[in-house]
């Protein structure tokens, strides 16, 4: 008999919710991670560090709030390091506390160290004194999650040229920093610290940023980064990194150079499986270290998933941790739902974006006819009251049977109020329910009315110019 009917490698948002689910189901489950990795890189490095960072910067700088009482307003006027990283270590630690909580009480077995596979139903558990355990299960998951990716040709140091994950580890804030990678993670630590008064120069070899969101939703973004200083260099590659005693500089193949305090690469993530010994158990992973998995989360083994970062697309906390639910129930023969094709996506830049559904140059390219309606946060109440001028929220709207076929907001709790228009779409809602529907006022919930209103009213035109 295996020692567990379900071992995860790894703690992190898919591999926590893999292990108490099959828990759940009355299944004898351990989970294997380093005594200090508990909650994986989402807890320590990545999601919850960085959105913590981004509640200081917020709070600390005053910049929601200088609408309100002027360009100069600034609740700290010196802000150190230590002023951000003390709350995010307080999250960070109390995260951890409710994970180790939730595994006790699921009577989840949680073993410190690493793992490696012996065969396809064993692991050996490399704890920290260096002595190995050999653990067997009839189902393994792993959830090992990634790390950057670090380009072999740059010389990091963890301190002046450094990856996401160094940034918590920086001594001072930096007055200028080049960042490298125009993706989520870059645009959201670029806006963090030019909020901070870091002079930021972002350099992306594509010809812009975030191409999965709305035009009109980068657009804005790019100007509110640009007015906090900003210089975006789109369509160029670095061509080496040079450490000088003064900081840093940046040569792009172009020939420009950029002199700054620190560099921050933010390059893609890496599977973290090349110390798994995949082949022992009949695996293999692609060159960036991610598994590949049908449907239900099976890899090539049919006893062996894979679920979270390590997968690859979509990579997110959220999808994780259903990803983890939904093979401990295939797993152990229990009755799954497929997960909803509509994920809300949330980027945690200043402004937030957040969206749901396609976009308007999405369902231009499908041919698909649609009409638009937008709230601004100037002409609600609540976005009076907050401070948030530049907020909107957009509405794609089908003309032939009235229902959303996108979300797209920008601002202010954009993450939170993209549910919403989620939820309606999931439920095959139209646009007029949220014409009909009362919403609390004041509340930026109340944008859903106004952009509702605004497409009908477009919609209407159309009817009037048809008869």
């Amino acid at each position: 008999m295996p020692d567990f009917d379900m071992l995860v490698l790894g703690s992190g948002p898919g591999g926590q919710k893999a292990a108490i689910a099959a828990a759940k189901l009355g299944r004898k489950v351990a989970v294997v991670d380093r005594p200090d990795m508990v909650g994986g890189v989402s807890i320590h490095t990545g999601t919850i560090p960085s959105k913590t960072l981004r509640e200081a910067v917020l709070y600390l700088t005053g910049l929601t709030q200088r609408d309100l009482y002027g360009q100069s307003y600034r609740l700290k006027e010196d802000i150190t390091v230590a002023d951000l990283i003390s709350r995010t270590q307080h999250v960070v630690g109390r995260e951890v506390d409710v994970i180790r909580s939730q595994l006790s009480r699921n009577q989840v077995a949680l073993y410190a160290g690493t793992g490696r596979f012996v065969d396809d139903h064993t692991v050996a558990v490399r704890e920290v004194t260096g002595h190995e355990k050999l653990l067997t299960a009839e189902h393994i998951v792993i959830a090992t999650g990634t790390r950057p990716a670090r380009p072999a040709s740059v010389e990091f140091d963890g301190r002046t040229i450094m990856d996401s994950d160094n940034v918590l580890n920086l001594e001072q804030v930096p007055r200028s920093m080049v960042i490298v990678g125009a993706g989520v993670i870059g645009m959201e630590y670029a806006s963090m610290f030019a909020a901070l008064g870091s002079r930021i120069t972002v350099v992306e070899k594509r010809a812009g940023m975030l191409d999965m969101c709305d035009v009109e939703v980068v657009e804005s973004l790019k100007y509110q980064l640009r007015d906090l200083a900003v210089t975006f260099r789109f369509g160029e590659t670095v061509a080496a990194v040079e450490r000088h005693p003064r900081g840093t500089v940046t040569v792009l193949e172009s020939g420009k150079k950029i002199p700054a305090e620190a560099v921050m690469y933010s390059a893609g993530r890496q599977g973290l499986t090349d110390d798994l010994d995949l082949d022992k158990a009949g695996l293999t992973a692609d060159p960036r270290g991610r598994i590949s998995v049908d449907e239900h989360y099976r890899t090539e083994v049919p006893h062996i998933y894979a679920v979270g970062d390590v997968i690859g697309f979509p990579a997110l906390a959220a999808t994780s941790m259903e990803q983890g639910r939904t093979a401990a129930y295939h797993a152990f023969g229990e009755p799954v739902g497929r997960m909803h094709h509509l994920q809300p996506i949330g980027i945690y830049t200043i402004p937030e974006i957040s969206f749901v559904g396609r976009t308007e140059d999405q369902l231009t390219e499908e041919l698909v006819p649609f009409e638009v309606g937008i709230s601004r946060y100037r002409e609600l109440a609540r976005g009076q009251i907050i401070g948030d001028s530049h907020g909107m929220l957009k509405l794609l709207v089908s003309p032939e049977d009235r229902t959303l076929l996108g979300v797209h907001c920008f601002g202010s709790g954009a993450t939170e109020l993209i549910h919403i228009g989620q939820s309606v779409m999931g439920c095959g809602g139209t646009v007029d329910y949220l014409v009909d529907a009362v919403f609390n006022y004041p509340t930026l919930a109340e944008s859903y009315k106004v952009a509702a209103l605004d497409a009908t009213n477009r919609l209407r035109q159309v009817d009037r110019m048809d008869d």
